[in-house]
């Protein structure tokens, strides 16, 4: 049994707790405080912590300066803070979150009130192009938005999606400022691993006119960033082997051992190169021609373009027909029947270049508005449009190889995660290299939401409000990918002038590789034509769409009054959300496109109660009914439809998969013991109905949502359609396909404090502390292709524990931040892959800094690191074995800049 552990979190806020009670009582006497003034970054604190404890569920925020003021490149590393958020990385920045253990996937993301999905690209390794729900942060600019918040409890009036959490993220608007603003800062950052220096730019500008009744808004940023991405991977490890002899016998009882046993696939330095392009323009217009009315437009543009050159030195040890029988000359064996090291003869040797231009391009434009009716009824509504486009119109790679070299490997001990790979002179060498293939893969996906939303709220009297409203939402999703026909050579002879020589700084640093702008200067590879020739007709898995309409109304009573002396509020109501779902996908045994339809309704109930027994002390309960839709690549109904004999088998996706859902219970305690100051221990429990997953059932063939006529021409094929042959679509068929597999329950608890720290002496009073630590734990059972369970493991993507901590200075002028954020390791596969038991991530802990001085109200100067203990991606496989799959460094990050208020 996993048992939670102590962190320094939980000494710190005993002891900060106890110092802040003495204080207390030393000043208990004094009849007259005198009244502090807080501003900065201690503002935007008090701000925040009054929007946890003014909402009725589970919600923490954190507002606009707090965001400008923590080193953060985008909005998934200022949400990391959070309680109870982890994030996941791609190229050295935070990309998406979780929410108390449960994925991206799980977790739904609001911009200015209304739902939104960005998706970009990434390495393999980090999950490449994102086609799924989880919501890519790494998009947007922080420096845009004037408010973060994440609601771990539902409500009737929040719209449904949501196992997690649903994270709202507002732009800021002339109305958040009193008077005309205007500031420009300027930044240049440095890596030391890459020893590049980039820009950093941000503008505001900000007015209310006539009088207050007409408020414009333009906000913008842009910056670039040039990393090295560095470190070695191996593909995986396998235990079946077929080395050709040891020490030049193929009789040695040695060959048997190693053969028997696991070594990496293939073993490889890794060496990337990213630049990346980000720019962001927010707008508002706001329109106030009354004190009961309210306009607002809000835009939101953000674009991020990147490029990566990843490049490959390995040996090819993965059994593939091009490599030659190789001859073992030594080997070390660990007690986990793991090869950590070993030298070959005749070795295959693999050089790969891999070049991609990746742009995600996402706009959003919405209305808002709010009319009261008097002073008891309210009306207010939106309508508008995001929409994200991904494109990925390169994605090159071309593979060149040598046989016959000698090469060693050695992953064991220290060199687990630093291997030593041992390649020869020969890598070096432009000359005597063949052409191993010429891979062409353009991806594209887009992803759209059209909404509309009205709300009606009206004051029965004055402590019940009765609440009601109707959401309508369009969501439409494509991806497509198109390859060559045959991913070969193409005839391309790979000499001299075709190779490009890099100093990698790794192993034999001095590698040879494909140089991919010479090789299409003399081949014209992008041409699109004869060979080179790129279609989806050649990827037709790769190729699918989806759309969803739903309409959602909910009905909630919100109440604020009092049982006896103790104040109680909180919200009871219902959602109900009806679901069409249309999902088309190419069929992978006719080539046609199918389409299959789905629908479903869903009623959930909620309620939130908060009482305050003690003045300052709340107790807070929720209960609420769940769900979060299927996965969209799940949904493809593309699919094999055949008869053999008395055998009707159908096999792909599965367009008919019923949401995930759960019913979730919340209960917490918070004591705001001083000013800007809480401490809070929550417990929660949700019970997981059901998670997808890809088994083999048995069920009539007019249930799976499948065109009919794909059954009748498998049928006619085989031994006829209907009468006595018993083969049509009202038989039972054998379909294998994801499914509504069993869940289970997920719990943990989280403690939050946070304190500044005024009751010491001198200048120690502008200290302040922010932490938090979140537990959190669910296993479930896994599947074979058999429905039969195979393994219990943990929920994947859960760390059991994810804490923060922020120390902090602050005496209105000079501002000092050193923050840590640590995420404990987690699977990203329950069942393994080639004989391994499981694969997963190692935990990280990722620590940031920050320093500014306000010469005056205009000018302010800051300096700032990031990551800075140069913390490392490392992936596994094989619990016992802890096996390298994938270790990487992307380096420290500083920056140095300047704002100036106009």
């Amino acid at each position: 049994m996993n048992n939670p552990k102590l962190k320094p979190l939980v000494v710190a806020v005993a002891l900060a707790s106890a110092a802040s009670t003495y204080a207390q009582e030393q000043s208990s006497g004094n009849e007259m405080l005198e009244e502090v003034v807080v501003t900065g970054f201690r503002s935007s604190l008090e701000s925040a912590l009054d929007q946890k404890r003014e909402a009725t569920g589970s919600v923490d925020a954190i507002v606009a300066d707090d965001i400008a003021s923590f080193p953060d490149m985008n909005l998934a590393e200022s949400l990391q803070r959070i309680p109870g958020v982890a994030i996941s990385r791609v190229g050295g920045e935070g990309r998406q979150i979780s929410v108390r253990g449960l994925g991206p996937e799980f977790t739904r993301v609001r911009i200015n009130g209304m739902e939104a999905m960005s998706s970009s690209g990434g390495t393999d390794a980090a999950g490449g192009a994102n086609r799924g729900r989880g919501f890519d942060f790494n998009v947007f600019p922080s420096e845009l938005f004037g408010n973060l918040a994440v609601r771990k409890t539902a409500s009737a009036d929040v719209e449904e999606g949501s196992l997690g959490a649903t994270v709202d993220m507002n732009t800021v608007r002339a109305s958040d400022y009193d008077e005309f603003t205007a500031s420009i800062s300027a930044q240049a950052g440095y890596n030391d691993l890459s020893e590049e220096t980039d820009p950093r730019l941000t503008f505001l500008v900000s007015n209310m006119f006539a009088d207050g009744k007409v408020g414009v808004l333009l906000a913008g940023s842009y910056s670039e960033r040039t990393l090295l991405d560095e470190g070695a991977s191996t593909v995986r490890w396998d235990n079946s082997n077929d080395f050709g002899t040891y020490q030049g016998s193929a009789d040695d009882a040695r060959l048997t051992e190693v053969n028997d046993a696991f070594r990496p696939r293939l073993p490889r330095y890794d060496f990337y190169q990213h630049e990346m392009e980000r720019t962001g323009l927010a707008g508002s217009i706001e329109f106030l021609p009354t004190d009961s009315t309210e306009i607002s437009l809000d835009m939101l543009y953000s674009k991020l373009d990147q490029s990566r050159q990843e490049t490959f030195m390995l040996a090819a040890l993965n059994n593939s027909s091009y490599a030659g029988a190789m001859n073992v000359l030594s080997h070390t064996l660990d007690n986990t029947n793991t090869v950590t090291a070993a030298s070959f003869e005749n070795a295959t040797i693999q050089a790969e270049n891999r070049y991609d231009e990746l742009s995600t391009e996402f706009t959003q434009v919405n209305l808002n508005f709010s009319q009261d009716f008097g002073d008891r009824t309210r009306l207010s509504g939106m309508v508008g449009r995001s929409e994200s486009n991904f494109e990925n119109p390169i994605q090159t790679t071309i593979i060149a190889r040598k046989q016959g070299i000698d090469f060693s490997y050695d992953y064991s001990g220290a060199n687990r995660t630093d291997p030593v790979l041992t390649y020869g002179n020969e890598v070096g060498d432009v000359n005597g290299w063949e052409n191993g293939g010429i891979r062409l893969r353009p991806i594209t996906t887009d992803n759209t939401f059209d909404s509309a939303s009205v709300d009606l709220e009206f004051d029965l009297n004055n402590s019940i409000t009765l609440k009601g409203g109707v959401l309508y939402k369009d969501f439409q999703f494509a991806t497509n990918q198109a390859r060559r026909a045959s991913e070969n050579d193409a005839g391309v002879v790979l000499d001299a002038n075709s190779m490009m020589v890099i100093d990698s700084g790794l192993g034999s640093n001095i590698w040879a590789v494909p140089d991919i702008d010479a090789i299409n200067a003399a081949n014209n590879i992008y041409s699109n034509t004869g060979e080179f020739e790129v279609s989806e007709e050649n990827r037709l898995v790769d190729n699918y769409s989806a759309e969803e309409e739903s309409l959602g109304v909910y009905a909630q009573l919100v109440f604020n009054t009092q049982i006896g002396d103790t104040p109680v509020r909180g919200d009871i109501g219902v959602r109900r959300v009806d679901t069409d779902q249309s999902s088309t996908a190419y069929s992978n045994s006719a080539g046609d496109f199918i389409t299959a339809e789905h629908s479903y309704t869903e009623t959930l109930p909620s309620a939130n109660i908060v009482f305050e027994p003690i003045e300052d002390v709340l107790i807070r309960a929720s209960y609420a009914e769940v769900m979060a839709r299927a996965g969209i690549a799940s949904l493809r109904p593309n699919v094999s439809v055949s008869v053999s004999g008395g055998s009707r088998s159908v096999s792909g996706g599965n367009p008919t998969l019923e949401p995930t859902r759960a019913k979730t219970y919340d209960l917490s305690t918070e004591l705001y013991f001083d000013n800007e100051s809480m401490m809070s221990f929550a417990v929660f429990y949700k019970d997981i109905e059901s998670q997808v997953q890809s088994v083999r059932e048995t069920k009539p063939y007019t249930e799976t949502g499948l065109p009919i006529d794909l059954a009748v021409a498998a049928c006619e094929a085989g031994p006829g359609y209907g009468g006595t042959s018993g083969c049509d679509e009202n038989v039972n068929w054998e379909v294998s396909s994801p499914t509504n597999a069993p869940g289970g329950p997920l719990y943990g608890f989280e403690v939050s404090y946070q304190q500044p720290f005024t009751f010491l002496p001198g200048p120690f009073s502008n200290l302040g502390f922010i932490g938090n630590f979140t537990y959190v734990k669910a296993q479930l059972d896994y599947l074979n292709s058999d429905g039969e369970v195979v393994a219990t493991q943990d929920l994947l993507g859960m760390s059991e524990d994810t804490s923060s901590a922020t120390l902090y200075y602050d005496d209105g002028s000079f501002q000092a931040r050193v923050s840590m954020t640590d995420r404990s390791g987690y699977l990203t596969n329950a069942t393994g892959r080639n004989g391994n038991d499981r694969e997963g991530t190692n935990g990280t802990t990722n620590v940031d800094a920050s320093i500014s001085y306000d010469f005056n109200e205009h000018l302010s100067v800051s300096l700032e690191g990031l990551n800075l203990t140069d913390e490392v991606e490392d992936q596994w496989v094989d619990a016992s074995g802890n096996r390298l799959s994938y270790y990487h460094s992307t380096g420290r990050q500083f920056y140095v800049g300047a704002q100036y208020k106009f």
